[in-house]
């Protein structure tokens, strides 16, 4: 359905919530079915299902950035915690802190990046709308 105004598509075609809730699962935001990775960060060309193409995505660092704010905080926050109520050593936090700051480093980069690649197609970002990406804003230079 396009909109009368601006003549384009209407935002209700490709629901937001439901593309990153797809792309975090690992899923194809466009049918929720075929795989949206190849390899463990490696997105797939397109999906085995429908065929939608996924080769022009940038997720780029977004979601390395977004793991380490979320992973920042929860470690941060429940090192202090734990440093308020028991006394350890430097040696027990780091056999505490380092291992959960990796599981859960490792947990959270695919489905980010799952969910990053569903918002860019929900707003047709980045070759998702089926038009070329302007590439320089000023050529000129």
């Amino acid at each position: 359905m396009q909109d009368q105004v601006y003549g384009q598509p209407a935002p209700h075609d490709r629901p937001l919530a439901q593309a990153m809730s797809r792309g975090f699962r690992g899923r194809c935001p466009h049918c929720g079915e075929g795989r949206l990775f190849g390899k463990f960060l490696k997105v797939a060309d397109s999906c085995d299902v429908c065929g939608e193409e996924y080769h022009h995505h940038r997720a780029d660092d977004l979601p390395a950035y977004l793991v380490i704010f979320i992973v920042g905080h929860v470690v941060v926050g429940a090192f202090m915690g734990m440093e308020t109520a028991f006394q350890l050593t430097t040696w027990q936090h780091l056999a505490i802190w380092v291992p959960v700051t990796l599981v859960m480093t490792i947990a959270l980069l695919q489905p980010t990046k799952g969910a990053v690649v569903g918002l860019q197609w929900a707003l047709r970002m980045h070759g998702f709308s089926g038009k070329p990406d302007a590439l320089e804003t000023h050529p000129e230079l």
